[in-house]
């Protein structure tokens, strides 16, 4: 008997997205409308985005990142993970502009979202100072790494080079010393949201029931409020998704609060117990290949007693045109972003009265760009998870228990030219393996990343180069005798 058939189970988080439809106060019961919630949520955030903003750029310091990089406090003793006991060990404590008051809880939840923002650049800071230390001025090239430890993408390699380049030409002088991320980059801009798991019930807490989610949540009644009467606590009911109502959910986590173009969004996390992954127990397996002309393709391998077996004939997903939509938006996104900085140039120059109309057009143009955005993330994620529907449903089919997925994190698009690589970049693929995994853990199917070198190269049976004799979208070995769709074919690679 297999450990699927044994019916044990593992933890999984995944995340889902909610708005409130109601809100009531939590001592009076009375009902509050959504556009007084909008208002208290934005007051909450802007004070928590500027106390966050302020406390990243004082500890803006080479300081900072050796205390992160050394994991110790003053004391010798280990920093915890939690962000705001972490800041509380470092001293690291928000300011408030002069009378506004701040519940504690609030203070933990910037203390810890701060801290998480250093503790990710803490990683790129370490990075530098050993690229720095390499790169020679004169030549602007960087020495061979000689321990593993000093290994970077080599994406990010070539972007601090240029950095590193442009700072040493600034500097005008043949002396160098080794950098730090400080030197070489500004602080962050940081996202104005709440992450209300980082406090506790004193601040938020959490009930769901009948495929509905109380919030209680501790909102400002004020724009600066000055005491503890000006926080008042909120009940903010929302529905949970309705494919989420047959999961076996056994935790729903506090959500992080956000403000979009229409209102207040909750960004919640849940635990749902599946199926452990067991990839011993199946014969039929589905590989997916991301395609450059659609979003991605699938085959079938089936294993037998003579090998693995695949007709290469599987399925192409047909994106309904979104790519085409995604493309015409990321380029009107980028000419509206040429379009500003072009201004913002002018504006730089420009006579006072000339200033202020440029400075409008410029709000305009940011205003259409982050409508653009919008409209692209929406298409993106209906791209994922139609996406992730279709090859679930195929997998399903082929009674497959496994669908294997390229992992492209180690490669990056170069060689078909700046627009085709960036738009292949932004591409919606991230999103789709998201959606391909939640998707997938709903009916029992795991599914796995493979390395990604090779798969479209290489024939899957004896790894010769594959010819082209139909053109590129077309594959054959002429020691296996199979071809057939490059897609499918690579879609079909046993690893």
């Amino acid at each position: 008997m297999t450990v699927a058939e044994a019916g044990c189970t593992v933890p999984r988080q995944f995340s889902y997205t909610t708005r409130p439809y109601a809100a009531v106060d939590d001592a009076t019961g009375a009902p509050i409308g959504l556009d007084t919630i909008d208002l208290r949520v934005r007051w909450l955030l802007d004070l928590i985005g500027a106390a966050q903003s302020e406390l990243v750029t004082r500890l803006w310091q080479p300081a900072t990142f050796d205390a992160l990089a050394a994991g110790r406090d003053s004391q010798g003793r280990k920093l915890p993970m939690q962000g705001h006991v972490t800041a509380a060990r470092l001293g690291w404590n928000p300011s408030y502009p002069t009378g506004v008051y701040v519940p504690s809880r609030v203070t933990r939840v910037v203390t810890s979202q701060a801290v998480g923002t250093l503790r990710t650049l803490a990683y790129r800071d370490t990075a530098i100072g050993s690229l720095s230390a390499r790169f020679d001025p004169v030549t602007g090239r960087i020495a061979p790494p000689t321990t593993a430890g000093e290994y970077v993408p080599a994406g990010f390699t070539r972007a601090v080079v240029r950095q590193l380049s442009a700072c040493f030409r600034r500097a005008g002088s043949a002396s160098y010393e080794r950098l730090r991320i400080t030197d070489l980059q500004t602080p962050p801009r940081t996202s104005m949201m709440a992450r209300l798991s980082a406090a506790d019930r004193q601040l938020s807490q959490i009930t769901v029931a009948d495929g509905v989610m109380v919030l209680t949540v501790k909102l400002p009644t004020h724009e600066a409020p000055t005491g503890r009467a000006h926080w008042r606590r909120v009940r903010l009911i929302a529905a949970i998704p309705p494919h989420l109502h047959t999961r076996a959910v056994t935790d729903w986590h506090l959500p992080t609060l956000v403000l979009d173009h229409r209102g207040l969004l909750l960004r919640c996390a849940a635990t749902e117990s599946v199926r452990a992954p067991d990839l011993t127990s199946g014969s039929t397996a589905v590989g997916v290949d991301w395609s450059p002309s659609t979003l991605g393709a699938a085959a079938i391998v089936t294993e037998r007693p003579d090998g693995l077996v695949s007709d290469y004939r599987g399925f192409t997903y047909d994106d309904r045109g979104l790519e085409i939509r995604l493309a015409r938006l990321q380029a009107e996104g980028q000419h509206l972003h040429r379009k500003a900085a072009r201004l913002t140039r002018l504006a730089a120059t420009a006579p006072p009265e000339v200033r202020v109309n440029l400075e409008q057009q410029i709000a305009v143009l940011d205003a259409h760009r982050a409508a653009v955005g919008v409209k692209r993330g929406k298409i993106n994620r209906e791209l994922a998870f139609h996406f992730a529907r279709h090859i679930v449903d195929y997998a399903a089919a082929a009674g497959a228990k496994v669908i294997g997925v390229e992992d492209l994190t180690t490669l990056e698009t170069r060689g078909h030219g700046r627009v085709n690589n960036n738009r292949a970049a932004q591409s919606a693929r991230r999103k789709a393996v998201d959606a391909l995994a939640h998707t997938a853990a709903g009916v029992g199917v795991t599914v796995v990343s493979v390395p990604a070198r090779g798969t479209s190269a290489l024939c899957p049976g004896c790894n010769d180069t594959l010819s082209r004799p139909g053109g590129y979208h077309r594959a054959w070995c002429a020691q296996c005798k199979v071809g057939g769709n490059r897609d499918h074919v690579a879609g079909g690679e046993p690893r």
